[in-house]
């Protein structure tokens, strides 16, 4: 099947939230604040060297545990098909994977002390060269991926939605491993994104910024 939109009615973000999947699981603990009166930087955020793995998002720190490994898998799968696209057209754009910082300024404002938002996409794809050095990306990438787990589903279809869209990334997946199904978000000429087309096994996936690429979901979820 081509492309195929689910029958009935798209989930609203609101919908994807709620269903009552175990993948999708409330998140009390892994938020956590340094401090209640202060919101975070990039500055501070260089200052932790632990080993955790951190994000921030408007400020607020967020730890992040590793993923299970049908999430390693997917996400491992889907970035290959990626990089081998991008090797073979002699493309100008890199895949990344995480842990991978990506900072995403607001107004301009790209200071390490001025950031507040550095989060780590299980997947981005990156055309503008100009947005890499040796930290990472600053600015929105072209593409990202989140493939959701417990301590992120929630995240994942809020705070880095909405994140994501005022950023200016072209292009948001939200992919569900346990139901072996995705829903592709696209920003629109007004800055938003469109309601999302979800899509089902065995169904194929076109990537918007990548013309004549479509992931085979039967593929991509073969496990």
């Amino acid at each position: 099947m081509n492309g195929i939109r689910l029958e009935k009615k798209h989930p609203t973000k609101k919908e994807l939230r709620e269903m009552n999947d175990p993948m999708r699981v409330e998140e009390p603990s892994e938020t956590y604040y340094l401090s209640k009166s202060k919101l975070y930087t990039y500055a501070d955020y260089l200052t932790w060297m632990d080993d955790k793995h951190r994000e921030l998002i408007n400020g607020v720190v967020y730890l992040m545990s590793a993923p299970t490994r049908f999430h390693a898998k997917v996400s491992s799968v889907l970035q290959g098909i990626f990089y081998w696209f991008i090797k073979k057209r002699k493309g100008n754009c890199e895949v990344y994977s995480a842990p991978f910082d990506v900072r995403l300024p607001k107004q301009g404002k790209t200071a390490d002390n001025e950031i507040y938002t550095v989060v780590q996409p299980d997947i981005c794809v990156v055309c503008d060269p100009s947005k890499l050095d040796d930290k990472g990306c600053i600015g929105a990438p072209d593409l990202i991926v989140e493939v959701q787990s417990p301590s992120t589903a929630k995240r994942d279809l809020n705070e880095k939605f909405n994140k994501y869209e005022e950023s200016g990334v072209k292009e948001y997946w939200v992919v569900y491993p346990k139901e072996k199904a995705l829903t592709v978000f696209l920003l629109q000429e007004n800055r938003k994104y469109d309601a999302g087309t979800t899509y089902e096994y065995e169904g194929k996936v076109p990537v918007s910024i990548f013309k004549g690429l479509e992931i085979d979901l039967k593929e991509l979820f073969d496990y």
